[in-house]
């Protein structure tokens, strides 16, 4: 009887891990569909991109992160683009001010727009020696930023991403639990929801929500009420909602079937857009004759009972590599990606 006891407890083990790492692995879609796009060289990915309602996109590059490939030493950079131009060109960002640019490692980005002045503030996250911090910037000319200020704390051990909610207020996804990356390896495998939401401002810092496989993007509603936070290893977005004393209450979670990376949102339609990666092994084991593949998923009405989720865009790695964010603009689509190159799309 002990036999088979221990039996059936191996066999459950081994499919639960299995189930777990087909979940990492996520799915390899073979539909795509074609766009009229152009591919921007922006030295080295676009992890991030963030479009103001003028049609000014801002776009992170040069992301070194553990465990993913990297093609350059020199630090990350920060460029704009002109979506109203007829022929958008990214233009690299001059920083000014104190920060060390030549640790500079951008990864998640958002802007803030002050209503009483108009001023714009960028949001980056940094991952100088690897550690994790925020920096907060002024956009002040068409070509740009000056540094104001650099944040540190240790609830935010782990940042991905970042959504500004005020001139020195924001919400962060931490993406790990642990430093050690076998324990955090580990917890992916096990199933074990360690990860975190936390909410800063000047006067306090806290955990906002948890609970969670692995945050990674986060972005906001245009009514600002509601919060989203992409789990990348559950392949779903969860919906929390803002309340008073900025807690957030969990709502829902909306499944997507793929492995899904930044968040951006239509601010007309409240439309969610994920850059997905379709089969996250090819990220780690990187290969340029098996290249990892892109993936674009869009959200119509994630607040209603039955969300239509829809793939916009697939590509097997041979056009755009790990795609990480799609940004949308007045009929245009901005793609980013880890560290291959940028894509603009034609939507209409």
């Amino acid at each position: 009887m002990r036999k088979v006891l221990l039996a059936a407890l191996v066999a459950a083990f081994a499919a639960f891990i299995g189930h777990r790492f087909l979940k990492l692995k996520g799915l390899v879609k073979q539909t795509k569909k074609e766009f009229h796009s152009v591919l921007f060289c922006t030295e080295y990915g676009a992890e991030d991109i963030t479009i103001l309602k003028d049609g000014l996109a801002f776009l992170s590059t040069g992301l070194k992160y553990p465990g993913l490939p990297s093609f350059s030493d020199d630090p990350g950079k920060m460029y704009i683009l002109d979506l109203l131009h007829p022929k958008p060109t990214p233009v690299q960002l001059q920083i000014k001010g104190e920060l060390d640019l030549s640790s500079f490692n951008p990864h998640g980005i958002s802007v803030y727009t002050d209503e009483t002045d108009g001023s714009v503030y960028l949001f980056v996250v940094n991952h100088p020696q690897h550690k994790s911090q925020v920096e907060i910037f002024r956009f002040v000319t068409e070509d740009t930023l000056v540094h104001l200020k650099t944040i540190t704390h240790h609830l935010l051990h782990s940042v991905n991403d970042i959504v500004a909610v005020g001139v020195e207020s924001f919400y962060a996804t931490n993406d790990h639990y642990f430093i050690n990356t076998a324990l955090n390896s580990l917890t992916a495998i096990l199933g074990m929801p360690l990860c975190n939401v936390v909410y800063y401002s000047p006067e306090e810092v806290r955990v906002a929500a948890d609970g969670i496989m692995s945050s990674n993007g986060i972005n906001i509603s245009p009514d600002k009420r509601y919060i989203y936070v992409s789990d990348i290893i559950d392949h779903e977005i969860n919906v929390f909602e803002r309340q008073e004393g900025e807690q957030l209450v969990y709502i829902k979670s909306v499944a997507v079937g793929s492995l899904c990376d930044n968040i951006e949102v239509d601010h007309k339609t409240g439309d969610i857009w994920l850059g997905c990666h379709p089969n996250a092994m090819k990220l780690s084991t990187f290969d340029l004759k098996d290249p990892p593949g892109s993936e674009v998923i869009q959200i119509k009405n994630i607040h209603s009972e039955q969300p239509v989720v829809s793939r916009e865009y697939v590509d097997n790695g041979h056009v755009l590599m790990a795609s990480s964010v799609a940004a949308p603009y007045e009929g245009k689509l901005l793609i980013g990606s880890v560290f291959h190159k940028a894509l603009c799309c034609d939507l209409k």
